[in-house]
């Protein structure tokens, strides 16, 4: 746990006051550590039992984490020194257990940054409008969920509410069925997928979830191709 003004440790939690928990370097934590976040993940709610009693508590809270590609930092650089064998590149992807990935709604690498777009001088979308956009998102789910106690936005959906709010054309259901075919996704991978479409349509301001909605949400799951030995 760090304070303001700290960045955290490899191997370290922080958890920010609006109920944010981000993990540094998700490989450094014992799998068992990890494993004991499956369940408030699923449920938002984390159980404690002993001998003469059990307390539920609610833990609702984003997971935000963040890793290397590999041991040494540099995995499929072919400018790099430094390799890692796939023996080693192995042990390291197997401390992140695939029940837990599956319970991590998006996944994105994210890949070294050349020169030449470091020194550009065009500017990309302004955090304004970003905010903006996110903001109208947001008011949008407050409103789809206004009949329902404790549901505010899309993650939380139910199995039940995804299947209402998350209706796909025929187009769309034939993308998602291939996608769920070939990458051999999970039943919760495909729920999670329905979410972030949903969330993905919503900063479009569209009412239905479209083709192309759904193919950038399977594109957030890419470490259920197998992680990067794939």
């Amino acid at each position: 746990m760090v304070g303001g003004g700290q960045y955290p440790q490899p191997g370290e939690i922080s958890l920010s006051h609006n109920g944010v928990l981000f993990l540094d370097e998700l490989p450094e934590f014992k799998r068992t550590v990890l494993e004991v976040m499956r369940q408030p993940l699923e449920d938002r709610e984390v159980t404690i039992s002993r001998a003469k009693f059990t307390v539920t508590y609610p833990s609702s809270f984003m997971l935000v984490a963040s890793m290397n590609p590999s041991p040494s930092g540099y995995f499929n650089d072919p400018n790099s020194p430094m390799t890692s064998s796939p023996q080693e590149m192995q042990r390291y992807l197997s401390k992140i257990s695939g029940p837990l990935l599956d319970r991590i709604d998006i996944h994105i690498e994210v890949t070294p940054v050349p020169f030449d777009k470091l020194s550009e001088e065009r500017k990309g979308e302004s955090s304004v409008a970003i905010r903006k956009r996110v903001t109208a998102a947001r008011e949008i789910q407050s409103e789809r969920f206004t009949d329902f106690e404790n549901v505010h936005y899309n993650a939380q959906m139910s199995v039940k509410q995804i299947r209402k709010y998350c209706k796909l054309s025929d187009e769309s259901m034939s993308l998602l069925k291939n996608a769920m075919e070939k990458l051999n996704l999970s039943a919760r991978a495909y729920d999670r997928i329905l979410k972030v479409s949903r969330t993905i349509a919503d900063l479009d301001n569209s009412e239905n979830i479209k083709p192309h909605h759904i193919a950038e949400a399977i594109q957030y799951r890419s470490l259920d191709r197998e992680g990067w030995l794939s």
